[in-house]
């Protein structure tokens, strides 16, 4: 009878919480169980996996080993809980009539239908803004707007997308709040960074499909890929919203709450249909294993995992396969506006970063030093035949 690899649970204090740590010899098993644990993290400080240290978590971790592992978790009921304090959260010095405007832009934000995260980053932001001078924001011009990024966004080194955020939460705060001394139309964006996307090529997409074992695996790398869905999309994506008779994905509420239709790939159909027997989810079609969405930091570590097996030594990501979607689309002759469609992107600068990644037209552009030489050598032809 084959020995069980022993699975050894204990309390650690990590990352200002309480976690359970997990302990293991190298095991591929054992790593591919945890991945579709929500909430299972790799850490390299501590060298093991480790997760949130909750009841229901610890619950988890003792079904999804069962007849997998030996569960060694005598530190956990043995040992009381370390004594170690949450750092107590930091409270915003403002006024009244500060915070009462702040939560009033809240309500003005949730009033235009903005998504929740993007209120919340907005909020925190203006909250930022308004405790920093904390007086009457009728004083505020544009030269304190100024002030404020140099001191915090330029100081602290913040990308240039959070600095672009703030001035477009700041936007919306001087038309909620038009008491302010500040000229909208001299508030300006810095530009993005232009940079190109990691592109694979199809050679080594089938590579990385025919490298990747785990058939859950396998059909989430493939529907990335063939779909060019964002990770969101993905984990996200239910039963209902697949019709493989009409070979179409519905793409429902994507970025900027945008519906839109995506087909599917004829040799995608058996593979998916090969998972749904085996693995029977109920109403995502990427479930974890307690229900529920898949994990979208699982999708990156697997992938990453899987690149090592395929010897692409570059960085994948979920969205390096969109980009090898939309890429090699754009290399097959589909128009632009296509692409665009099927990417759910809402200005067509967006998708136009693309045709600087094809290679179909790039590599048939002839070098001028190649050119210079040939003409140098058509010369010397010419020259020999004369003389």
């Amino acid at each position: 009878m084959q020995t069980l690899p022993t699975v050894t649970l204990s309390r650690v204090y990590f990352k200002k919480a309480h976690q359970i740590k997990i302990s293991f010899k190298y095991n591929d098993i054992l790593i591919d169980i945890l991945r579709d644990v929500p909430g299972a993290m790799w850490s390299k400080t501590l060298k093991s996996w480790y997760i949130k240290n909750t009841p229901n978590h610890l619950k988890i971790l003792f079904k999804v080993f069962k007849n997998q592992a030996t569960v060694n978790a005598k530190d956990l009921f043995d040992q009381s809980m370390p004594m170690h304090q949450y750092p107590e959260r930091r409270i915003r010095q403002l006024s009244q009539n500060n915070k009462d405007l702040l939560n009033n832009f809240y309500k003005y934000l949730k009033g235009k239908r903005y998504s929740q995260s993007t209120i919340d980053t907005y909020t925190q932001q203006i909250a930022d803004f308004v405790e920093y001078y904390n007086t009457t924001l009728d004083q505020i011009t544009n030269k304190e707007v100024e002030l404020f990024i140099e001191d915090v966004y330029i100081k602290r080194n913040y990308s240039i997308s959070t600095q672009r955020q703030f001035v477009s939460a700041l936007k919306l705060f001087v038309v909620f709040y038009p008491k302010l001394n500040i000229n909208n139309l001299q508030l300006a964006r810095p530009n993005k960074s232009r940079k190109l996307p990691n592109v694979l090529s199809q050679t080594e997409i089938l590579s990385l499909i025919s490298n990747t074992s785990n058939l859950k695996h396998k059909t989430i790398i493939t529907l990335l890929y063939s779909c060019g869905l964002r990770i969101s999309e993905l984990i996200n994506l239910k039963l209902k919203d697949i019709n493989l008779n009409r070979k179409q994905i519905h793409i429902k509420s994507s970025k900027g709450r945008k519906d839109r239709l995506v087909s599917i790939a004829d040799h995608f159909i058996p593979m998916v249909t090969e998972y749904y027997l085996s693995y029977k989810p109920e109403t995502y079609l990427f479930e974890g294993n307690n229900g529920g969405t898949y994990s979208a930091q699982s999708v990156r570590q697997f992938i990453s995992k899987n690149c090592k097996k395929a010897n692409l030594n570059k960085v994948v990501t979920p969205h390096t396969l969109r980009h090898s979607y939309a890429t090699h689309l754009l290399e097959n002759g589909v128009d632009i506006r296509y692409i665009q469609s099927l990417l759910g992107h809402a200005k067509p600068e967006t998708t136009m970063i693309y045709t600087h990644v094809q290679r179909k037209d790039l590599m048939a552009i002839s070098n001028p030093l190649d050119l210079a030489i040939q003409k140098l050598k058509n010369s010397e032809k010419t020259t020999k035949k004369l003389s």
